[in-house]
């Protein structure tokens, strides 16, 4: 699609060449005020320069360039060139590249195929899948699709929390109080059960702490109980979290978790002490990198078990020794940023270059509204349970309005998931909130089922209208001046900014730029069905507006595509 911006440097690029095409397209502002125009230039910048006042630069500047074909008008307003592009060439622009790139409106090849990593969702086996996990498992199934879409090669991996001393617990517990019939019939609550059980009675009985901790050193050497306990509770865990994971329809390239690694951490270690980084501390072995404003990293318990840490950095070396990762973006809570910037550090501290390429993507937490989740003491909601309760209750809706659908069942699990999804989306990740019945399942304003509604009202402006998309190089030979009011320029404008949204989500790993500008195209869009009427007798003149009413439903498509989120055809 032609870069306006660009067009637009490379007409004042003429008068004010000392700059250079790039640096000028980069000053180029979108007022806030559409009243001040489409497009500004600021002219602070060239007062050094051009020896004289800005607001004089930019009148002679508005004179030297009101003459191009490009713009309606272009005014001095102060320091700044404010300018009117012609609608007619934003149209031709706009509804050229969707009708040629449809599903890949908005694509791009800057990843050149590069490959990106992307670890998301990552639960703990034998523990709920519960909607503190919601944020991770979305947020990282967003940024990989948003990544794929910019010309990366992905990789989606669910770094499954398999290991650890939890597991030495776990199994303490089943074997106390443990019933194999129970975890079969229901194996995550009654997981749950016992890990409730065991902080219960090890508050009395600390020695079942010792007792944990010797379970788990057992299955770190290979002991044949414990490890078979532990494959059971891994294989039981996975059956359950893949019916969340086909629910919200997403898959992952790769399940290695922590236990992946734990026959390649003894190398790790041994070139840590190669390379003079380990230091003794009670009996454990630590890095120290307060030097660095951080404080000890615990590289090994004092007992010799492993801990995260030791195994993220297995770990990362593993993926770029397989993979040759472009990035490694790790999509976790901010409660770990430390975590994460110490073995970041010690990556480099170990002389691997790539260590900066290794990402940290974090987000806010989640707590009910009686209180912070804590699965020690049961207290959590199932995201299972979220996602059915958005689904019943979409359901009821579609059944009291009357909503136009051929399947209600399927219609109410895409908008109820919807809901969900764009929910966690809408706002920026690092925010922390507090998760509300009420608020998931609040249909009106901003939400998902609205800019899903937007799309099943284009698409019934479509079928009514018996559209069809053009053929290449037709759009040229249509009469566009039929949607050049305020209210489908405005929409043509949103359009035209999605594939630059795209690019700035992935700059900054953050989705909710992408939902918020599919809400703006919506919004838009329903402007310009209430102040036009579509389907007009004029046949020039319904071609052009269903023309537009195409562009902005395959927009939102794309859109929801990129959070996850499915477009319903009828609604």
């Amino acid at each position: 699609m032609v870069n306006i911006k660009r067009e637009i440097a490379g007409i004042l690029q003429a008068h004010i060449g000392e700059l250079g095409v790039d640096g000028i397209e980069a000053m180029i502002e979108i007022p806030q005020d559409p009243s001040m125009g489409d497009y500004a230039f600021p002219c602070f910048r060239l007062a050094k320069m051009l020896r004289k006042a800005p607001a004089a630069i930019a009148a002679e500047l508005a004179e030297a360039i009101a003459g191009d074909e490009l713009y309606v008008s272009v005014e001095a307003v102060n320091a700044y060139v404010n300018m009117r592009v012609d609608p007619g060439y934003v149209a031709r622009t706009v509804l050229t590249a969707v009708c040629e790139e449809g599903v890949g409106f908005g694509r791009s090849d800057i990843g050149a195929g590069r490959p990106v990593i992307v670890e998301f969702s990552s639960p703990n086996i034998a523990k709920p899948f519960h909607i503190g996990h919601i944020r991770t498992t979305v947020i990282g199934n967003s940024i990989n699709k948003i990544f794929d879409f910019l010309g990366y090669r992905t990789i989606r991996i669910n770094h499954l929390g398999d290991y650890g001393t939890q597991f030495g617990k776990m199994i303490v517990a089943y074997r106390r109080w443990g019933n194999r019939a129970d975890v079969e019939a229901a194996p995550i609550n009654t997981l749950l059960g016992y890990y409730v059980k065991f902080h219960e009675e090890a508050e009395k009985d600390p020695k079942l702490d010792d007792e944990a901790r010797e379970a788990f050193v057992k299955l770190e050497q290979g002991a044949a109980e414990e490890t078979e306990l532990w494959q059971w509770f891994r294989d039981e865990s996975l059956r359950e979290f893949e019916r969340v994971y086909e629910m919200l329809d997403i898959e992952f390239d790769s399940y290695a978790g922590e236990s992946f690694y734990s026959d390649k951490m003894q190398a790790v270690l041994e070139e840590m002490e190669e390379k003079g980084l380990l230091q003794d501390s009670r009996g454990a072995r630590i890095v120290d990198l307060e030097p660095y404003g951080m404080p000890p990293a615990l590289i090994t318990k004092s007992d010799g078990s492993t801990l995260y840490i030791t195994r993220d950095i297995a770990a990362a070396i593993y993926r770029k020794k397989t993979y040759d990762f472009y990035k490694n973006i790790y999509v976790v809570g901010a409660q770990q940023d430390l975590h994460f910037q110490q073995w970041i550090k010690i990556l480099d501290l170990m002389g691997y270059e790539w260590s900066d390429s290794c990402i940290h993507v974090n987000f806010g937490t989640v707590s009910l509204e009686e209180g912070t989740l804590s699965t020690r003491r049961g207290r959590v909601v199932f995201l299972e349970d979220v996602l059915n309760r958005a689904i019943e209750q979409t359901r009821q809706v579609i059944r009291d309005k009357n909503v136009n659908t051929d399947d209600i069942e399927e219609t109410a699990k895409i908008v109820g998931i919807g809901a969900v999804i764009f929910q966690e989306l809408s706002s920026g990740r690092i925010k922390d909130y507090t998760f509300s019945w009420d608020k998931v399942l609040n249909f009106d304003g901003e939400t998902g089922p609205y800019v899903q509604y937007t799309h099943a009202r284009a698409a019934s402006v479509l079928r009514n209208g018996e559209f069809t998309i053009p053929v290449p190089g037709s759009i040229d030979g249509m009469d566009l001046s039929h949607i050049a009011g305020d209210s489908a320029f405005a929409l043509l404008k949103e359009i035209y900014g999605f594939p630059e949204a795209v690019l700035a989500a992935g700059d900054k790993y953050e989705p909710s730029v992408v939902t918020r500008h599919i809400v703006n195209i919506a919004q838009a869009f329903n402007k310009f069905y209430h102040d036009e009427h579509i389907l007009v007798d004029d046949a020039k003149e319904r071609e052009a507006k269903l023309l537009l009413t195409y562009a902005a439903k395959q927009t939102i498509a794309n859109g929801l595509g990129l959070l996850g989120i499915k477009a319903p055809e009828k609604m």
